[in-house]
Order: structure tokens, then sequence, then C-alpha cells
């Protein structure tokens, strides 16, 4: 597939997906959504690849938001069929099967926000930047942030950054809890590919299950939660990768999984 607007690199395992519009900060579009979209639906298929990278082009911005030009003429019902397609690409990224990390080189505002919080590691430049600004356009977050927000801050932290506007430091960002690790910008890519690999060389079928384990379970009373890890326990107990992995710790030696 011919892409406008994202760049798709593969290294051994691990795919990087670069938002690729710079010349407007990474905004997002509807054509550049449904690329994005278009491109994770791609990857599912790839069994070779193990995890993926998202960043964005150039070294000032991972995605500085929507793109208020594009957004500037919708109508009511254009604007909810645009949010409506964003939330479903981005709860594509937040539920694919393979682990996303974020590398937020820049950068990320309002959508971009949104897309790096349905992530599922955000690895983040020391010069990156965060906020929800849109009540400073009169606009409200559309792509999930008054959600995923709520959920990864405390709810009244989550008021305060969406009802402010204001814009937060990657060291901010990670006291919040937005972000897992805050790195120097020449070390961003390196340090998010050695991550990469490690989960890369852990048992896939896990490594998937024990995202939908922590996924599902957030929507779930502790119980109901308990028991669904419990069912998913159960499953990998069925797997040839269950067998290689106890095998070769037993044996000392490195597992060689299958994903089976």
């Amino acid at each position: 597939m011919d892409w406008k607007n994202i760049i798709i690199e593969k290294e051994d395992n691990i795919a990087i997906i670069t938002i690729n519009r710079p010349k407007v900060l990474n905004a997002l579009n509807y054509e550049t959504v449904m690329e994005l979209g278009n491109a994770i639906s791609q990857l599912e298929n790839e069994n070779g690849i193990k995890v993926i990278i998202l960043t964005g082009a150039g070294e000032k911005s991972f995605v500085a938001g929507a793109d208020i030009a594009y957004m500037q003429n919708l109508t009511p019902l254009e604007a909810k069929k645009f949010a409506r397609y964003g939330q479903s690409v981005l709860s594509k990224i937040e539920n694919f099967p393979k682990p996303v990390i974020a590398a937020i080189n820049g950068y990320a505002l309002g959508g971009g926000c949104e897309l790096a919080m349905a992530c599922d590691i955000r690895i983040a430049s020391s010069n990156a930047k965060f906020g929800q600004p849109e009540v400073n356009l009169g606009l409200i977050a559309g792509f999930g942030g008054t959600q995923r927000l709520t959920r990864l801050v405390n709810p009244g932290l989550a008021k305060e950054i969406l009802l402010t506007a204001n814009v937060y430091d990657a060291e901010a960002a990670c006291k919040f809890g937005l972000v897992n690790h805050v790195v120097e910008p020449g070390e961003l890519m390196n340090y998010c590919k050695k991550m990469a690999s490690v989960i890369a060389s852990r048992g896939p079928i896990a490594v998937q299950l024990t995202k939908e384990a922590i996924n599902d379970g957030l929507e779930m009373d502790l119980e109901k939660a308990l028991a669904h890890e419990a069912d998913l326990f159960a499953i990998v107990f069925a797997t040839k990768d269950k067998e290689e992995g106890i095998s070769a710790f037993l044996s000392k030696r490195k597992p060689e999984f299958k994903g089976q």
C-alpha cells in the first residue's frame, strides 16, 4: 500500500510507524487517521511483527493535534463522524494484540496527546510537551481525551489539564503518570527499540493475553477481573510457548517462542 501521510519501517520483529506531516507538525486530518488505522490492520496480520513503535516526523512534534484547518468548516454531523472515526482508530491501537510504544519526540497536544494515551507504553523526549488545549478553541477533546486521561491520572487532575488547556513539559507529564520515562532527544528511538526488543523476546501469546487482561480488567469490578485473568491464565497452559518457556527455564537456556 502507498502511504501519503505515514511511513512504515521494519527492523527485525519491530515496526515503526511515523506520522509524516512535518509541515503541519504531524497534525491529524481524516486521511492521516484513516492511513494510521489501515497500517494497524495490516501489521496485525504480519506474524513476524511483535511490537510497534509510533512516532512523528521531524524533531519538533509527535502529533501537534487534530488538523484545525481541516476541522474549520465541519458541520456538527461531520464533526461527530470525525470524532467517532478517530476514536475507533485509537481504540484499535489500544486493543491491538501487539504492544504499541509511543516515542513522543515533541509536541503531543490535543489529538496527539490522545493518540499517545491510546498506546500501551509512552516514552517521551525531554523536549516533549503535553496538553489538551481544545477549550482554547471553544472545542472539547474528541478522540477520547476526556475518558483516557481520567483513567490515567486522577479525575481532579484530568479536569485541571482539560479545563485550563495548560501545556506541560515531559517531566511534569511523567510525574502525572502520562508517560513512563523521559530520555534525551538523541536517545529516544534507541531507548524505545531496546524496550521493544525486550518485549518481542517474550512469549507472544502471553504478551497478548497480558495486555488483554489489563485492558479488559479496567472495565470490570475486581472479582470479575480476577476471574477473567484466571481464564486467560488457563489458556496459556494449552500453548506450546508455555511448554517451551518452562522447559527452557528448567534447562537454563534461552526460550525460542513460536507464538503457538
